[in-house]
């Protein structure tokens, strides 16, 4: 079976998914989109609102931040892979909790195993304490490549969102951003 045909059923899944109580307040799932030969998955936090209208991951202000960065180091959407550690949006953009993160977790896992990115980019705290955990915070982890015990190799760095509210932290993950074509050609 091809990664894609694996990918569209796990997407199928999800889309069923009534494993936490976000199932009652989504309008759609967000399983993730792209490459399924992608080389970098990157995967952010949560579904926003608009991300939960259209059922597409990054499809906000965030979104086209993501895609100027990826412009940046020459790719688009359609040579990566985007996911979120939840599937469905958290009411008010709130963080996500830990059982919710939990029941999410074995989607993203399938992921992870049928894409086998070169690289993971965590985008945000939660995306790195999932695949990091006890490695630090994002202040502490951000801009360095990390190989797990695992063997994967994961880089962290601040979510767009962060960088879109708060100045200061835009040029640092764009510097961050700019490591990326280096860790892989690393890898």
């Amino acid at each position: 079976m091809s990664k894609q045909s694996q990918l569209n059923e796990i997407a199928a899944e999800i889309t069923q998914c009534v494993k936490c109580p976000l199932a009652n307040s989504r309008n759609n799932t967000v399983p993730g989109s792209g490459n399924p030969e992608a080389d970098i998955l990157f995967v952010g936090e949560a579904p926003g609102q608009k991300e939960d209208e259209q059922g597409i991951p990054f499809c906000g202000a965030a979104g086209k931040f993501l895609d100027e960065m990826l412009y940046t180091i020459g790719l688009s959407r359609d040579q990566v892979f985007i996911a979120n550690t939840l599937k469905c949006r958290p009411p008010e953009n709130r963080d996500p909790e830990d059982s919710e993160k939990q029941a999410c977790r074995p989607y993203l896992d399938k992921q992870v195993e049928v894409i086998k990115p070169k690289l993971i980019v965590c985008l945000g705290r939660h995306s790195v304490a999932n695949f990091m955990p006890g490695a630090g915070g994002i202040s502490k982890l951000h801009g360095k490549a990390v190989r797990r015990p695992n063997g994967q190799v994961y880089l962290a760095l601040y979510h767009p969102a962060a960088a879109l509210h708060n100045g200061g932290l835009r040029s640092t993950l764009i510097e961050d951003f700019k490591k990326i074509p280096a860790i892989l050609n690393k890898i």
